[in-house]
């Protein structure tokens, strides 16, 4: 969002598809954790040992249960002694919905989820952009440079002569904000919906297919049918699934029982960049 860089969950492995696809890391400031399950997190000590011999400097936030930290501080301690950044924890609670990363133009939000462990996904929201000027009208009316920032924020403009010039006269409305939600791992949980309602992109875990309602209820995930009922019901954009279980080589069978449901979901994969 806005040309930066976040990083939901580390699963082992990482790093190497980050290489892959020859993301840059260099904006990588902040990695939100859902949960402290190993697929979540067991690539986050080969990460930042990698940032160390790079020679990163910008400090690392890490946002996740207060746990994590107490994990995390002995392998950093024996394996990353000497890292020339500093590894930055913020506890949050994943039972509760509240603000957990703030910047100029981005607000992150915990979700909380239901699953066997305390879980929670996570709601990007970009901040209204300013308005866009229209140069010639700045031209016209010889507008000084210092009103301009004011200008965008949406105030009119008043001429020597006393003639007040309206904004939508001299700027056009800006971009939408975006705003994506993460919910992995999770069971059918429709205390979510008001929290995720019109998102731009809905990621939701996608285990099994209805077939497998008894064990996707007894291990707390959810099927494709249900991550599907729980886009529709919050009237997102669109809905990327995943978390496939092992099971699934092929994975139509997800897609089409959840297409079903709600028309426009695509499989999350592997490598693979999603416009929201």
């Amino acid at each position: 969002m806005r040309e930066k860089q976040f990083m939901i969950d580390c699963g082992e492995g990482t790093q190497i598809r980050m290489r892959q696809m020859n993301v840059k890391t260099n904006r990588l400031g902040h990695i939100f954790i859902s949960h402290l399950h190993g697929d979540h997190v067991f690539g986050l000590i080969g990460l930042i040992s990698s940032f160390g011999m790079l020679n990163r400097t910008a400090d690392l936030h890490i946002h996740a249960a207060p746990e994590l930290e107490k994990i995390m501080e002995p392998q950093l301690y024996f394996f990353c002694e000497g890292l020339p950044f500093k590894v930055i924890f913020h506890a949050l609670n994943p039972k509760v919905h509240e603000l957990v990363y703030e910047d100029r133009t981005v607000q992150v939000y915990s979700i909380p989820l239901k699953h066997r462990v305390p879980s929670c996904g996570f709601l990007f929201e970009e901040k209204p952009r300013d308005r866009h000027i229209i140069r010639e009208m700045i031209d016209f009316y010889k507008i000084p440079i210092w009103r301009i920032p004011k200008i965008k924020q949406g105030d009119n403009f008043e001429t020597e002569e006393g003639e007040v010039v309206p904004n939508e006269k001299l700027t056009t409305a800006p971009e939408k904000p975006k705003r994506f939600a993460y919910c992995s791992d999770t069971a059918y949980y429709e205390k979510i919906i008001p929290l995720i309602e019109g998102v731009d992109c809905l990621y939701h875990e996608a285990t099994f297919m209805d077939d497998e309602l008894v064990r996707a209820k007894n291990t707390q995930h959810s099927t494709a049918g249900q991550a599907a009922t729980i886009a529709l019901k919050a009237n997102v954009g669109k809905l990327i699934i995943g978390h496939y279980s092992a099971r699934y080589t092929n994975k139509s069978g997800l897609l089409n029982e959840a297409k079903a449901v709600f028309e426009n979901t695509v499989l999350g994969e592997d490598m693979t960049i999603y416009d929201i």
